[in-house]
């Protein structure tokens, strides 16, 4: 009976660790199936995204410290910088953490038609990035390593947006050139390689290489330029823009047929201002290296500009900064441009060097008032100084050819040569005498 029952025993415990070795089997079975389906799932939805960041653009979650520029503005010249630059404008890398990634295709167009972040990478041969988004939406396009040549298109073509952001990935080389004459769209002469009909900011941590058989950079509203490194080659304007062009920092270099920096809007003569508050600018052009319809305000940045004309607004007024410029007309020249500001030239601090070619050239010429209230001035020309209205030497150091002037002579009116410096003698009035009340520091102009 015991032998029975132990047989019988021993059966059921075998039974028992058959059906867990059964069991186990069975468990490894399914959990290699699920982890194999896994990988063939992974490997799948690799090879979509894969597709997908070819095609539509492709959802990347990425983090990163934001770097941001600061803005020395000032609130107290001409214009009222102290709201001119968003906390956006000033960020020199971009939220990637929503970003959408496409890359760039021969003979393809991309199609930004929503507010968001937009990664471009790659190389390519006749291909846009169109932006076409709400009257609200802000877009920003990150510029990843990207080379595009065009026949006869812009390379980024900016048709709707309340603002629109060109950021250069850090350390990042992008290349973006026009090689024949561009085609209008419709109405609209699209004739820049970046062209935008909405405000327009460029930033970023790497360097942004424009050639162009004529404007590099057009914005028919606020063009920004916050950080950076852009160097232009054009036959036209270099930079353009109607409303205004504001630059807080960045490295631009621009060769140009025409203009460096331009700002003017043909039906409206109230508008197009320049400011610069920093930034280094090395320019060589044709025509004049900074030119605005109604104000150019430098508060800072330093500027060197070989060109026929230096600077040219309807009011220049240099608060800070540096400014070098070798010019072949006029170094800083201030013309009736606007109605909105008194012709005139107002230098407050910084410092200003212009060396002026032979012949009938002026280094100031105002055909307005010309007042110097501080900062350095150095000049080398044989004709320092030409003004139609007031000249006023209230403060600064002022030389001229080697000699410093306490007084500021007048080409326009006439006289004898003085002594080392410039012009001096007779000059058929009292340089810088009263004209109607208009005078005195940071006098001679309203708005």
């Amino acid at each position: 009976m015991k032998r029975t029952f132990a047989i019988i025993f021993s059966a059921l415990i075998l039974t028992v660790s058959l059906a867990a070795c059964q069991t186990t089997g069975n468990t490894s079975s399914t959990e290699a199936a699920t982890e194999t389906q896994a990988v063939a799932s992974t490997q799948a939805s690799a090879t979509q995204t894969t597709a997908t960041e070819a095609k539509s653009g492709d959802t990347k979650k990425q983090t990163q410290d934001i770097v941001t520029t600061a803005a020395n503005v000032t609130s107290n010249g001409a214009i009222d910088a102290s709201s001119l630059f968003t906390e956006r404008d000033l960020q020199q890398n971009a939220d990637l953490s929503e970003a959408v990634e496409y890359d760039l295709s021969s003979n393809n167009t991309i199609s930004i038609t929503k507010a968001g972040v937009y990664v471009i990478s790659g190389s390519a041969e006749n291909a846009t990035v169109t932006v076409e988004a709400g009257d609200n939406d802000k877009v920003q396009l990150v510029l990843n390593g990207v080379t595009v040549t065009n026949t006869s298109a812009p390379v980024i073509y900016v048709k709707n947006a309340d603002k629109v952001f060109v950021t250069t990935a850090k350390d990042t080389t992008n290349s973006l050139s026009v090689t024949g004459s561009f085609t209008a769209d419709g109405d609209t002469n699209t004739d820049a390689v970046i062209f935008s009909k909405d405000d327009l900011v460029l930033n970023g941590l790497g360097t942004l290489t424009i050639n162009s058989t004529d404007n590099g950079v057009s914005c028919k509203d606020d063009l920004k330029i916050t950080g950076g490194t852009i160097e232009i080659t054009c036959t036209s304007d270099a930079l353009e823009a109607n409303e205004s062009i504001a630059v807080a920092d960045g490295t631009i270099t621009v060769k140009s047929n025409k203009d460096a920096l331009h700002a003017e809007n043909d039906e409206d003569n109230t508008t197009g201002y320049i400011y610069i508050c920093g930034g280094t600018f090395n320019l060589t052009t044709a025509s004049d290296g900074i030119q605005g319809t109604t104000v150019v305000q430098i508060d800072g940045g330093t500027i060197t500009a070989n060109s026929s004309e230096g600077i040219e607004a309807t009011m220049v007024q240099i608060n800070g900064g540096t400014a070098n410029i070798t010019a072949s007309d006029d170094g800083i020249n201030a013309s009736n441009k606007s109605k909105s500001y008194s012709v005139s030239i107002e230098i407050n601090g910084g410092e200003v060097n212009v060396d002026m070619g032979q012949g009938d050239t002026d280094a100031l010429d105002s055909n307005g008032n010309l007042y110097i209230n501080g900062g350095t001035v150095n000049i080398t020309a044989n004709s320092p100084f030409d003004y139609d209205g007031e000249g006023k030497l209230n403060g600064g150091t002022v030389t001229v050819n080697g000699s410093q002037v306490t007084e500021l002579t007048n080409q326009m009116m006439g006289g004898g040569m003085g002594g080392p410096g410039g012009m001096g003698g007779n000059m058929g009035g009292n340089p810088g005498g009263n004209m109607g009340g208009m005078g005195g520091p940071g006098g001679g102009f309203t708005r």
